[in-house]
């Protein structure tokens, strides 16, 4: 059985909790700390990781959801729709999570429907994807079909939507309970309708349904004043802890989670805070266990473009954006991989991810994986593991901001849950 001691915050995270006390007030800075010392107890307890030998809750038998990891036989999954998928306003958190190059783009076309002969070759790639998993028999589901260039208003601000094509971003399932996200951009508020039709046919099927906290995000909630100029200012401001969203209150991604059973790890990025990391972790107390790691990243947003776990041991651990804590893995009797560079071409538009969607793939078991039909050397890769490779062509689709296993959700795989660290 792989073994691993919990995960320490470092000095990175007592830089963050500092930098987050410094602008608050003193009676909340006191919350904070606690808050995230909190969490980090939760990793790094004098129990090393042990936590209650009980069980969770049992799954219904006619239950259509169960996943507890990233690797287990895939049965049935949604796949996002790129249709009507709109450019999102050229606001602050857009501007920290976007590379410069892009930022007339978004300032032309904010609030407007992506270039519509991209969007139709997207929409055909994705279309395929779906064909391809059904002949793998996966049971596919898409989410509804949505305007997102309505634009909309709370009291604290508008916008316009922006797509249903990441159900990674918005849908985290933990055994038989899928949680949905409250997101971090405000172009993402009202994302989640276009998931609840099949939420709710779930629910009725056995499965639990929660929400987390919807945040208001008003202005508080990110700092107006973020300094962003170059990469250089981006790697500063990640190294002190410094992110475009603040702890004013909770916020958080599910893409920057990712499980292997008992152990969930996370990281703190542009889009996820540390009360949205506590609020999970208290949610899912005692049955899971909420790690925070870090990586040397400049623009943290997501974890499965920099650190995917594909197999019970086994991770794909971007050489490019290192894992501060990955000796723990290592120690652990993990096998650490370090995928080949990306060879997607430079002029290829990639709007809202990086090139390393390469290695954001969809593990179909353990010894099935989907992975871009373009992408040769990581293909080799997997073929020396053992790992049989499904190849699929989504190169529009990447440049709306993600690969395969942003593309779905896997609802439902068959396993059980299991402790991967004790």
């Amino acid at each position: 059985m792989l073994r691993v001691r919990c995960l320490r915050g470092g000095s990175r995270g007592a830089e963050a909790a500092h930098y987050i006390g410094s602008r608050l007030r003193g009676a909340f800075t006191g919350w904070v700390q606690r808050t995230f010392q909190s969490t980090q107890a939760a990793a790094a307890s004098q129990n090393t990781c042990a936590a209650d030998d009980k069980a969770a809750s049992p799954v219904p038998k006619d239950c259509l959801v169960c996943s507890y990891n990233e690797w287990d036989p895939l049965e049935e999954v949604i796949v996002g729709r790129a249709e009507n998928a709109c450019v999102p306003p050229f606001s602050v958190e857009v501007k920290a999570n976007t590379y410069e190059k892009y930022w007339g783009f978004y300032q032309k076309f904010g609030g407007q429907g992506f270039p519509k002969d991209h969007l139709k070759k997207a929409i055909a790639e994705i279309e395929e994807m779906c064909n391809i998993l059904k002949g793998e028999g996966v049971i596919v589901k898409r989410p509804d079909p949505i305007d997102w260039s309505v634009k909309y208003k709370t009291p604290d601000f508008e916008s316009t939507g922006m797509y249903g094509a990441m159900p990674r971003d918005i849908l985290l399932v933990v055994g038989n309970e899928i949680i949905e996200a409250p997101m971090a951009w405000r172009a993402r508020f009202f994302e989640y309708r276009a998931y609840r039709r099949l939420i709710k046919d779930y629910f009725n099927s056995g499965a639990k349904w929660t929400t987390a906290p919807k945040p208001t995000m008003a202005d508080e909630l990110y700092d107006q004043n973020y300094p962003i100029h170059s990469v250089e200012d981006r790697h500063k401001l990640a190294a002190q802890g410094k992110f475009v969203t603040t702890e004013f209150e909770p916020c958080f991604d599910a893409a920057d989670f990712i499980r292997a059973g008992r152990d969930i790890f996370v990281q703190r990025s542009q889009v996820t805070n540390y009360m949205g990391i506590e609020w999970m972790r208290r949610h899912l107390a005692p049955d899971y266990r909420v790690h925070i790691i870090s990586f040397k990243d400049p623009n943290p947003m997501h974890i499965d473009a920099t650190f995917n776990i594909i197999g019970p041991g086994l991770v794909l651990s971007n050489p490019d954006r290192p894992c501060h804590q990955i000796e723990l893995f290592k120690k652990a009797g993990w096998t650490v991989i370090q995928p080949p560079l990306p060879l997607i071409p430079d002029d290829h538009p990639l709007w809202m991810s990086s090139k390393w969607l390469s290695m954001n793939v969809l593990m179909l078991d353990e010894k099935r994986v989907m992975v871009d039909a373009n992408e040769t050397s990581i293909q080799k890769m997997f073929e020396k593991l053992g790992i049989s490779t499904i190849k699929v062509n989504i190169r529009h689709a990447n440049s709306l901001g993600g690969g395969f296993h942003c593309w779905t959700c896997d609802i439902r795989r068959r396993g059980t849950l299991q402790s991967y660290f004790d």
